[in-house]
């Protein structure tokens, strides 16, 4: 029971180490946003709107935070200044709350199915292959056993770093010669995982986006050869996404959210930008939920996102 706590007091100092530079930024333009005003008028409120979208929290999502503070004003008729953070905290958490009511999980929490089939989907340089990586890691580290499958056939450099990522990690890495066919890749990696047994099989997929139709029958066929072992498969389609690029990021969701069934969401590298309020957007606007965030190099710096404890470290 120490042991849990202390676990939950790293990951609470790593979110908030990760959110330092997001937060120093949300915090100086809202310091200037309500600099001389005692009371949240509409001035307040204007000045709080480009807060946020500058802050890449995204325009739909700032115009919905923006219409709850004014239903607060107009009904608490007197709101200061000096509880804004406060009324941010409240009002975005119950937004993120309101969109996406599934619970906050861990990797040591049951799978629903065994093996469980990650087909992990992004654009080159987002961290994709970091990710997976570091996924490995954090299931094989809460006693579930991983095979990860190098299907992204069109980079020598892809296969490559997932190998390293597996030796690194400690799990078996299924590969093939380059230019195989991807499904292949796929396929034999399931196969090998049920053989033996695994709770976890990671699909890495290849990084393109210049043509959606030739992505999507792609993708499409891997899930079909998959499904001739094991009929639900994949479980998960996640979409990395890299932070950093902020509206970029919310680019990439609509193109791949068209291109392939994704049902949830990676965030990395939020650790090295202010622009940690992507987060919020995307997982408002997109309805699928943002499962993983990345918070910095090392391989415990993935978390799974805890929507209560992401708005408390950035606000409070």
């Amino acid at each position: 029971m120490a042991f849990f706590g202390l676990f939950k007091k790293e990951q609470k100092e790593t979110l908030d180490q990760g959110l330092a530079k997001t937060k120093e930024n949300v915090f100086s333009k809202l310091t200037r946003a309500v600099a001389g005003k005692s009371k949240v008028d509409d001035e307040v409120l204007d000045n709080l709107e480009e807060v946020l979208v500058t802050s890449d929290v995204g325009v739909d999502t700032t115009l919905r935070i923006i219409e709850r503070i004014e239903d607060r004003v107009t009904r608490d008729k007197y709101l200061n200044t000096s509880e804004l953070n406060v009324i941010l905290r409240e009002e975005i958490a119950a937004l993120l709350a309101e969109n996406n009511e599934t619970q906050v999980s861990d990797f040591d929490a049951p799978l629903p199915a065994s093996p469980y089939v990650i087909m992990v989907v992004g654009v080159n340089g987002v961290g994709k292959t970091t990710t997976i990586g570091k996924l490995a890691y954090q299931f094989k580290r809460a006693g579930k056993s991983v095979y990860l499958g190098a299907a992204d056939t069109f980079r020598a450099a892809a296969v490559d770093q997932l190998v390293i990522w597996g030796e690194r990690v400690g799990v078996p890495v299924i590969k093939q010669k380059m230019g195989s066919d991807p499904a292949s890749v796929a396929y034999d990696t399931l196969a090998s995982a049920k053989a033996n047994n695994a709770d976890v099989v990671i699909i890495d997929t290849a990084g393109r986006l210049h043509n959606k139709v030739n992505l999507m029958n792609e993708l499409t066929k891997i899930k079909n050869v998959m499904q001739k072992l094991i009929p639900d498969a994949p479980h998960e389609v996640l979409l990395i996404l890299d932070g950093s690029t902020g509206q970029n990021a919310y680019e990439q969701a609509k193109q791949f959210t068209k291109a392939t069934e994704v049902n949830a969401l990676a965030v990395t590298k939020l650790d090295g930008t202010a622009k940690g309020g992507v987060v919020i957007g995307i997982s408002d606007q997109f309805k699928i939920p943002v499962k993983y965030i990345g918070l910095g190099e090392q391989m415990t710096d993935l978390q799974v996102f805890d929507k209560e404890e992401f708005v408390r470290s950035l606000f409070e």
